[in-house]
């Protein structure tokens, strides 16, 4: 066995050749990445906080109602965020809910196209699977180091790292869902004479939607669970608190704080859910 230790393999040193070659040879195209999405970010944040509390949480009841047409969701929505803002941390939430929903919207804009790709394409499937799993089982403060190496200190290198750990979700369901349309479906688009382009956006995107939403709201999810994570770099929102109160033993902030994450949560979780029709109720 001494010559399995007594030859180590150098991974390590690789990887962190890797990341120095990236930081000689390509620094002004990270630094150029993090200049735009903060910029993105701290644009988006000031919008939403120019909104008064009660304004903002009146707009997020009414997105309620247009989406569910449900009193329940309505009422639970403008108590979760007046519970929020009366417990002093509206500002904090709104710098989450900007850093999950750029996360959540970068890794639907990247992973829904490699879902339908890996869906039509089952070697591209199997030979990304690899890399979605190391993605989502790697701890996240392994790849949190290249990162904040790579983009600096604050808000961008969170929102990397939560991008790597949620867009396999997307990839994952957008690719069960189109492989799981039923073949009657398609042979009746091809007996119309439908194009793939036309089979794609007619016929397996829409048979595949409940599978894509759910996606999209498990990849909020796990947004939401790097918020912690986050703080740790830098990035502003409820994760600062945690941490705060993580490093002076504060039971009192840490459980407000935490409180706020969870109706969050919960918010978003449910705005995003696919309505139910109403001849499904039936």
């Amino acid at each position: 066995m001494n010559w399995i230790t007594d030859h180590k393999i150098p991974l390590g040193e690789w990887m962190e050749a890797f990341v120095d070659w990236l930081v000689g040879n390509a620094s002004g195209f990270f630094d150029a990445i993090a200049i735009s999405l903060e910029w993105l970010i701290l644009g988006m944040t000031g919008v939403l906080q120019f909104f008064p509390p009660l304004a903002f949480t009146a707009m997020v009841a009414a997105i309620a109602w247009w989406l569910h047409r449900s009193w329940g969701l309505v009422i639970f929505s403008v108590v979760a965020l007046l519970v929020i803002a009366n417990l002093g941390y509206w500002v904090e939430m709104i710098e989450t809910l900007v850093l999950v929903l750029m996360a959540t919207f970068l890794s639907i804009v990247i992973g829904i196209p490699i879902g339908i790709v890996a869906a039509h394409h089952p070697r591209f499937h199997a030979g990304i699977r690899p890399i979605m799993d190391l993605m989502q089982t790697i701890p996240t403060f392994v790849y949190l180091i290249p990162t904040l190496i790579l983009f600096g200190l604050g808000v961008v290198p969170g929102l990397i790292s939560t991008i790597i750990f949620a867009i396999a979700a997307p990839i994952r369901l957008t690719a069960l869902g189109i492989s799981s349309v039923p073949e009657e479906l398609l042979e009746a688009g091809k007996a119309f004479g439908a194009s793939k382009r036309n089979l794609l956006l007619k016929v397996e995107l829409p048979a595949a939607m409940p599978s894509i939403m759910a996606g999209v709201t498990q990849c909020i999810m796990l947004s939401l669970s790097m918020v912690v994570i986050a703080a740790l770099v830098g990035a502003d929102g409820l994760g600062k608190p945690v941490v705060r109160a993580l490093n002076t033993v504060n039971i009192s902030q840490g459980f407000e704080a935490g409180l706020a994450i969870v109706l969050l949560a919960i918010l978003l979780d449910r705005l995003c859910k696919q309505p139910e029709r109403v001849g499904s109720r039936l």
